[in-house]
């Protein structure tokens, strides 16, 4: 009777804890009309498709484009066309904005420092305005939301990822036929976080390293929509540890990666179009990637033509797939769909088994996605882990953030993996 009683009550516990989804979907709005919105999803339904302006009486602003969680307390949203980071706090209320940093693009954090990629060429800063060729990163002091730092890297930065110390910035030269005076990229810069010098340019080949770049671990899932025309889109996994070992870090897959994003279990699932002005047409695919098995035989095992339950079907079947998202705290997955690119979009969740779950009414191209901790996720522990665990593949803290780097995690961490949180003891 014990056990079984044990057991209902983790049973409950489980369903409980699978059961509060809380999800911000970031609208990004028509480009220059100052129309950005945050939808807010909780527990099958959303609760609201103004969020920001319901909580502090403002708008957003014009084209919102990443959001990250920094700490148990804190969010980060670039607000592209608006030239600002905003922060806010869990429940939406807003704590601050960095003003300083235009045409923001991508963000990762440390925890003590956000990060932002920017297609700008000057940047205000505590020690003056500083002046860009190219591109660059700035970094931001969390004690004060002020811009410290920063480094030049290539044209038209986009995605950025953080790994042992290092940032790992994703160039795409997007502005090359527009002002004429430079190529696509075809870099990842790594640049030194601590000290922002750029260490070296690690050269992919592949034009255009644009839009969503997700992180597993060490590894990193880029996009290359190509040129459009005579290039074909591709995407690469990338490996971040071999690339500061200085050894072959990255294998390219001939499918577009538009849209991906790291799963529980150490995988990417992978949605992309891949358009020609020549042809007129746009190609879709989808797909999973295990990136160690990937980069281990080079390409020749760890691509899969498919997708948990029905969500290859489901995807196929939109209008424009417009994003896609895995909640870490639970392995529920979301995508959305952006219509006409002009009118309302919508918001698809599936169980964990790919099962649809639900579709539900947004707003203006629903593109970037951010899972809110359960509100007791810190209260309970699903398993106890007595081996010598190294980090490797997607492992996260509470905040939902992943691990970088290869150090052991110390004793009394409580971690997530696989869906599953877990007490390490020593």
């Amino acid at each position: 009777m014990k056990r079984l009683s044990t057991l209902l009550l983790l049973t409950l516990y489980i369903y409980n804890m699978y059961a509060q989804e809380r999800i911000i979907i970031l609208n990004e709005g028509m480009w220059q009309s100052d129309n950005g919105r945050i939808s807010y999803f909780e527990n099958g339904a959303i609760v609201s498709n103004q969020w920001f302006r319901d909580r502090n009486s403002s708008k957003i602003g014009d084209t919102p484009n990443d959001i990250i969680q920094v700490n148990e307390g804190l969010i980060a949203i670039a607000v592209n066309w608006s030239n600002i980071v905003q922060f806010i706090r869990p429940d939406g209320t807003a704590v601050a904005a960095t003003e300083d940093i235009p045409n923001n693009r991508r963000l990762c954090s440390d925890g003590r420092y956000v990060y932002v990629t920017s297609y700008g060429h000057e940047c205000e800063t505590i020690y003056g305005t500083v002046y860009f060729t190219k591109g660059f990163v700035a970094k931001i002091d969390l004690s004060n939301f002020k811009v410290v730092a920063t480094c030049e890297v290539g044209y038209e930065p986009e995605g950025i990822a953080l790994y042992d110390g290092r940032l790992f910035i994703a160039n795409t030269g997007g502005y090359a036929e527009q002002e004429g005076d430079h190529e696509f990229e075809t870099t990842v810069s790594v640049v030194n976080a601590a000290t922002m010098t750029l260490e070296k340019n690690i050269d992919t080949h592949i034009p255009n390293l644009y839009g969503e770049m997700s992180q597993c671990g060490r590894f990193l899932c880029i996009n290359s929509p190509g040129d459009y025309y005579e290039t074909p889109a591709c995407g690469l996994i990338f490996d971040c540890r071999k690339a500061l070992e200085g050894t072959d870090c990255f294998v390219r897959f001939n499918l577009p990666a538009t849209y991906n994003t790291a799963t529980t279990d150490g995988r990417f699932f992978v949605i992309g179009s891949a358009f020609s002005y020549i042809t007129g047409e746009n190609v879709f695919a989808s797909f999973t990637i295990d990136p160690s098995t990937f980069i281990r035989t080079k390409g020749q095992a760890g691509l899969e033509h498919t997708m948990p339950g029905t969500m290859a079907a489901d995807f196929a079947n939109m209008s424009q797939p417009y994003g896609i998202y895995v909640n870490p705290y639970t392995g529920y997955i979301y995508g959305t769909d952006a219509g006409s690119f002009e009118g309302a979009g919508d918001l698809y969740q599936w169980s964990p088994q790919g099962q649809l779950l639900g579709k539900h009414r947004v707003y203006i191209n629903p593109g970037h996605f951010l899972a809110i901790a359960p509100e007791d996720w810190a209260s309970g522990v699903e398993t106890i882990d007595h081996s010598s665990l190294t980090i490797d593949h997607c492992v996260f803290d509470l905040q939902g953030r992943r691990f970088n780097g290869d150090g052991r995690l110390k004793p009394g961490t409580v971690y997530v993996k696989d869906g599953r949180k877990t007490l390490r003891l020593r």
